[in-house]
């Protein structure tokens, strides 16, 4: 097996958390470290400092905040054959240059929606237990009601014979879809890209945006960022959703009109979890921060803390396959980027 010359580009703090000491070794058993340097993290690819190992890189690990591969960049890097991605969605980094030159991708997403589904789940069983709410109900009142109070305070609440609606069958909608099975509650789904049979297959129904919005208690969004998506759920849609439902989304902010959103929620009509928002971050000033029906999370949903050890892991797996010329398991074709995350 060739021993491959790789160099390192992303946000420099980022490094340790992907790679510890043990990853680390195995990283310098499986490849040479660009221009001598094995910690060198690229952060600009004009940097005068970043030359020699560019020069010599066959392969490029990126994370998040890695430079746009560009073709000043890729002038840089004449040997390069791979980009092995440690996040989930390339789009960041990767142009039109990096198909022209024939390089083969990959990205760690399929791992980084373990964590944003498994998030998806938790939120969707809070949300329909009313956690939040009657947590901080319960802090107030302090006078010791049981649990049939706070029933008839809320309302019914749980997820027995709930409907979950999934927008967009992606790696972190399908798995969301597979997670729901452990509730005794009705998923639909809608992708127009999905045929009916094979959403069926996963034990869900298919549904029109509309009739699920409609239909839904709690409606999911796990559709890509595209034209076609943005303001998906907007003023109409949001109208469409029952009183008393909720909307999470941990996909992209642009896919919900953030101000007909807040208008829904200042109304009390409708309970949101947002772990991404339009803009993202939200500025101070923000009317979402002071909403008590909303949950607020800064980008959590995906991959932090020892999560990002599973990403690590998967980039020196697809670095020993590219070594040994087998097939990426990540691979990531220049047809299908537009439609995906």
């Amino acid at each position: 097996m060739s021993r491959p010359v790789v160099a390192v580009a992303m946000r420099p703090a980022l490094r340790p958390h992907l790679f510890d000491a043990a990853a680390e070794a195995r990283l310098a058993l499986l490849a040479a470290p660009a221009g001598g340097q094995g910690a060198l993290v690229v952060q600009d690819f004009a940097d005068p400092r970043a030359a020699a190992a560019l020069a010599e890189a066959e392969v490029l690990v990126s994370g998040w905040d890695c430079p746009r591969l560009d073709g000043a960049a890729l002038a840089r890097m004449p040997r390069l054959a791979a980009v092995l991605h440690s996040g989930g969605s390339v789009k960041h980094h990767v142009t039109d240059a990096v198909w022209a030159r024939g390089l083969a991708v990959s990205s760690a997403v399929a791992d980084n929606a373990v964590p944003v589904a498994e998030y998806t789940l938790a939120m969707i069983i809070t949300a329909a237990k009313r956690l939040p709410a009657m947590e901080r109900a319960f802090r107030a009142d302090r006078n010791g009601h049981d649990w049939q109070h706070w029933s008839e305070a809320f309302g019914p609440v749980g997820n027995h014979r709930r409907v979950i609606g999934v927008v967009g069958l992606s790696r972190v909608g399908r798995r969301v879809v597979e997670m729901l099975r452990v509730l005794d509650a009705t998923v639909l789904v809608h992708d127009p890209y999905v045929p009916e049979a094979a959403i069926r297959e996963l034990g869900a129904l298919p549904a029109g945006l509309d009739e699920l919005v409609v239909a839904a208690d709690v409606v999911t969004l796990h559709a890509p960022a595209t034209p076609a998506t943005r303001h998906q759920m907007d003023r109409r849609r949001l109208g469409l959703m029952r009183d008393g439902s909720t909307l999470i989304n941990t996909a992209r902010g642009s896919l919900v009109d953030t101000a007909a959103l807040a208008d829904e929620l200042r109304r009390g009509r409708l309970h949101a979890v947002l772990d991404v928002t339009d803009p993202d971050p939200l500025p101070a000033g923000s009317e979402l921060f002071g909403l008590p029906n909303l949950t607020l999370t800064p980008h959590v949903a995906g991959s932090i803390g020892g999560e990002l050890r599973r990403l690590g892991d998967f980039v020196l797996d697809e670095l020993q396959r590219w070594a040994a010329g087998r097939e990426l398991l990540g691979r990531v074709l220049p047809e299908t980027l537009p439609s995906i995350a």
